[in-house]
């Protein structure tokens, strides 16, 4: 199997499932409770807590763990809102469906939300969000990077804005955090979202970063871990899973970076060679170094996900099929792709496990499929 879908998630890495392993028997205690198992989780849970802070530049009391990147979007949304006067947050059209979907429950309670347009490359337009600020607006959202074509937002010009106009700003990194550098610092962010399994942790983990003064409600009710703010007994085995990936990430994301960028360019050229007509999406320049994302006209991306999961290569398509009706990606949508050229998209995301061998397989099945599809388009038979 050729694995290349590595923005929906990635392997544990083994030594992050090692270290996970005793949490889930030897060392099974609850956190709250105050014999020395439980004291033994706790240190653990602290540790994780650590390992994520230094990972993105804060202090381990501004970290707060979730049951993944979804939650975290809607705790740091709904939080805000439910402490806020105000009734207007700003947020992009080609945000992940967590977020999005978040806004459009609080827009059915009567919040007034503007959505972003963005650029033939997905970057958020500046001016208009300068524009769309009110007395109203409480919060800003806008995702780190974009999980379908990779390009990266200009946080710093953003959270500039916000500071300013004293709003606060929220960014979805579940794309980022583990894979480039992300210091919440550095990009003036207020809350960060971000899930283990992006980065070679488990799935069901992930974080929200609060800063310090930061007024937000809790999302769970219950007891009082999470400094009251995240009720449950604490996911230990997940925890110090994804803190564990966290610090490897720290350690190795610099070199795997070089690595499968050398392999994501080849990819794209080689593809770009091989297949005539084909749109490359994303920013040039500021887009994730393992993503790939790609229209090849005249066919659906259905098809081609088929046919390579025949060749035993897995990726993913921006087009979903619900309801009996295909529908493409409203990112590539909100780029200004037509609709019969954004149906034909597919994406290509690697990993640290990936080889140069694997993407010279790619390079050589792909062309056949597209061609082969092609054969049967109407479309590509007027031509």
């Amino acid at each position: 199997m050729i694995y290349m879908d590595h923005n929906a998630t990635t392997p544990c890495d083994r030594r992050v499932l090692e270290e996970m392993l005793p949490y889930f028997s030897d060392k099974f205690g609850n956190p709250s409770s105050l014999y020395q198992p439980a004291r033994t989780a706790k240190k653990a849970v602290d540790r994780a807590r650590e390992q994520v802070a230094a990972l993105l530049g804060c202090s381990a009391e501004e970290i707060f763990f979730t049951s993944g990147g979804t939650e975290a979007d809607n705790w740091a949304i709904k939080g805000c809102a439910a402490k806020s006067k105000g009734r207007h947050i700003i947020t992009s059209k080609i945000e992940h469906h967590a977020v999005l979907n978040t806004c459009k429950s609080l827009e059915k309670n009567g919040y007034e939300l503007t959505y972003l347009p963005v650029d033939r490359y997905g970057v958020v337009d500046i001016e208009e969000l300068q524009k769309t600020i009110k007395k109203e607006t409480f919060l800003i959202t806008v995702m780190h990077a974009n999980n379908e074509i990779g390009t990266i937002q200009p946080l710093k010009e953003i959270a500039g804005m916000a500071k300013e106009k004293s709003i606060y700003f929220h960014t979805d990194a579940v794309q980022t955090t583990g894979k480039i550098p992300v210091s919440v610092k550095d990009l003036g962010v207020d809350m960060l979202s971000l899930s283990g399994h992006k980065f070679y942790g488990p799935k069901g983990v992930g974080a929200l970063y609060v800063s310090k003064g930061v007024k937000i409600s809790p999302f769970m009710h219950g007891g009082e871990q999470e400094k009251g703010r995240r009720g449950g007994t604490e996911n230990v085995a997940g925890i110090v899973g994804i803190g564990k990936a966290a610090e490897i990430a720290t350690a190795e994301m610099e070199e795997e970076g070089r690595k499968v960028k050398l392999l994501r360019d080849k990819l794209e050229n080689g593809i770009k060679e091989r297949i005539p007509e084909i749109v490359i999406n994303g920013h040039p320049q500021q887009r994730l170094y393992n993503t790939l994302n790609l229209c090849i006209k005249h066919i659906e991306g259905e098809g081609i996900l088929l046919h390579l999961d025949f060749e035993g290569i897995c990726a993913s398509s921006g087009s979903a099929c619900t309801s009996g009706s295909l529908e493409p990606s409203h990112v590539l949508l909100a780029v200004g792709l037509p609709h019969e050229i954004a149906h034909g998209s597919l994406r290509l995301s690697l990993g640290k496990h990936n080889t140069e061998e694997e993407v010279d397989r790619v390079i050589e099945v792909l062309p056949g499929i597209a061609a082969k599809l092609r054969q049967m388009s109407p479309f590509w038979n007027q031509k």
